[in-house]
């Protein structure tokens, strides 16, 4: 028969100890990345979430042209650079969020939740310009990554059942 001695209890319990205090790093540690993750969302998601944010974004889908030329005249940054700055500042909002996408530092729900199906609904009305522009102004990836999120999110808003695409952003997607 075993003799259970001061020195073996003594033994276990700081086997025990060490491996409680080793579970309560791990999960303060994934608590800490959770927190990060949440803030991280939340601060690129800002501009879906706020009223300024907002009346930009509902601005620049409601442009209107009816061809590339058409566009160009109204709204390329030598003729209306006021709205060329808004709108490549929210197409460069969009690309670092897919960018951090790509990474797996968003969680694809969280941005969905966040911006309600926008950032597709932006990516495809604006898709036929951002082509234009490959060929013209940008390098010819310009923008992959805000392509590639609004691809996710537009297939996770389906597969949820909800969104459908304007007309007009419906064709440039099919394109």
């Amino acid at each position: 028969m075993v003799e259970i001695t001061y020195q073996m209890v003594l033994s276990t319990l700081q086997t025990v100890g060490l491996l409680v205090g080793i579970y309560y790093y791990i999960m303060t540690l994934n608590n800490t990345r959770q927190n990060r993750r949440i803030t991280l969302t939340t601060t690129v998601l800002q501009p879906f979430m706020t009223e300024e944010g907002q009346i930009k974004i509902r601005e620049l889908i409601a442009m209107e042209w009816s061809s590339l030329d058409d566009f160009s005249s109204k709204y390329d940054h030598l003729v209306n650079p006021e709205n060329a700055a808004k709108r490549l500042a929210l197409w460069n909002r969009c690309e670092t969020i897919g960018i951090l996408y790509r990474d797996g530092l968003l969680d694809l729900k969280i941005l969905y939740g966040g911006s309600r199906g926008q950032i597709s609904m932006i990516w495809f009305k604006f898709k036929p310009v951002i082509e234009m522009y490959r060929e013209t102004d940008m390098d010819a990836r310009a923008y992959e990554d805000f392509e590639y999120l609004a691809e996710r999110l537009l297939e996770y808003t389906k597969a949820r059942g909800g969104f459908s695409l304007s007309a007009r952003a419906a064709r440039a997607y099919n394109k």
